[in-house]
This record gives structure tokens, sequence and C-alpha cells, in this order.
């Protein structure tokens, strides 16, 4: 049986553990509590995905398919996520970056690292186009929707092959069709050739507000009818 005296005396919970430090211990903690040292480089779990993402990706990826990989709201989120890893990667001085082409997101290496990592690809690797296929190309991106008929106007001679050409190294796509007598096949360039010259779109063509013909007007003049 307890004595009145001695349930008073007693606690009804434990007591905390005594503080054994010296006195000046105890101060100097209370003034600077302990900090947790992090990596301002760190990434967080989102933008951890949206790296993996595009390192993996052979071609620019937009910003609602990240959204989609790093479980985000929208393209937006994924944006300012992106930009965030542009940020890090100057900050790091990493041999990487992250490239606005053809509507999407790509990771590329540096250029000044290009000369050495030329040496070390595979033959072959390059897209390379004789000065005529450059030549067409240049006409069809800036005057495009156009025909082949117009192509050859321009140029002076025939240029069935170097479309077909462009067709294959997947430079060129139908655009769509002429409304003209016969309505003949108009071409115009693809993502793919926005992402080999290293543009966001076609607007970033050198002199492009010169020399690109307002959309949807033809070279021949009638109306084009887009492929879908």
């Amino acid at each position: 049986m307890n004595h009145p005296l001695r349930s008073c005396l007693l606690p009804d919970r434990a007591a905390p553990p005594r503080d054994r430090r010296p006195p000046l211990a105890r101060r100097l903690g209370e003034r600077e509590p302990r900090q947790v040292n992090r990596d301002p480089l760190a990434r967080s779990p989102r933008l951890a995905l949206i790296e993996a993402a595009l390192l993996l990706a052979d071609e620019p990826l937009p910003p609602r398919k990240l959204a989609q990989v790093a479980g985000l709201q929208d393209g937006r989120e994924a944006r300012k996520l992106v930009l965030q890893l542009q940020a890090l990667y100057q900050q790091e001085g990493s041999a990487f970056q992250v490239e606005e082409l053809a509507g999407g997101f790509q990771l590329l290496t540096r250029a000044e690292f290009y000369p050495w990592l030329a040496r070390q690809r595979r033959p072959g690797g390059d897209l390379k186009l004789t000065p005529a296929a450059r030549e067409t190309l240049a006409i069809i991106a800036y005057r495009q929707p156009i025909m082949r008929a117009d192509i050859e106007a321009i140029r002076g001679v025939q240029c069935g092959e170097v479309v077909s050409l462009l067709m294959d190294r997947q430079l060129v796509r139908i655009a769509g069709r002429d409304d003209s007598l016969g309505r003949p096949i108009l071409y115009g360039t693809t993502k793919r050739f926005l992402q080999w010259m290293g543009l966001k779109s076609l607007d970033d063509l050198p002199r492009a507000a010169e020399l690109r013909r307002p959309s949807g007007k033809p070279q021949g003049g009638g109306t084009a009818e887009q492929i879908q």
C-alpha cells in the first residue's frame, strides 16, 4: 500500500533524462542549433525523372510528354523543371545542356566538346547532304508549302530524286495538295529538320520574316490542302 505522501512526491510521468553536458556546451547548443548540410545541386524526385527521360530520349520531348513521365500537372510545370535543370547544369559546369528544339527539349553535349566527340563517333553517323540537296532543302524550308515544279523553277533543274532523298532522310514531308489543276503535291519540312538544324521553329531561320511565304499560300497561288 502506497503512503499518501509517497504518491504525492512521485511524478505522473517519467522525468526527462538529465542533460549531462557542461553548462557552456548547453548554452552554445541553445544559441546555435545543428544545421543540416544540403547539396545545392541535388535533384528532387520529379526533377530526377525529367533528367532521366531526357537522357533516354532520341528526339526532343515536348513539355506535355515530360509532364506525363514525371506525373506533373501540365506542361508549364514541366517547363519550369527543365529551366531549373538547365540552371543546375550551368552551375555545376556539366558537359551537358538542355536545348529547346522542334517544339520540345533535348539533352545535348555542349558545343565546345564537339570536335573531340566527333572523332569518337562511328563512321556514317552524321547526316551529310550534297550541295544540291542542301539547296533544295533551303528552298523548301523557306517557301513551304511548295510544289516540286516551283522548286525546279527556282533551281533550274529537275529535282525529283533530290526531293525523294530528303524524304528518305526524314527532312521533308508531304504537306498537302495544291488546289489547282492536277492537285500537285506540296512539300514541307519535318520536326527532324528543325532538330538537325538546331531550331526551335521555322521563325528561327536566318532572315525568316523576309524570305518565308505567308502560311498556307503555295508558290503557284492555289490553296494548300493539309494532309493529316
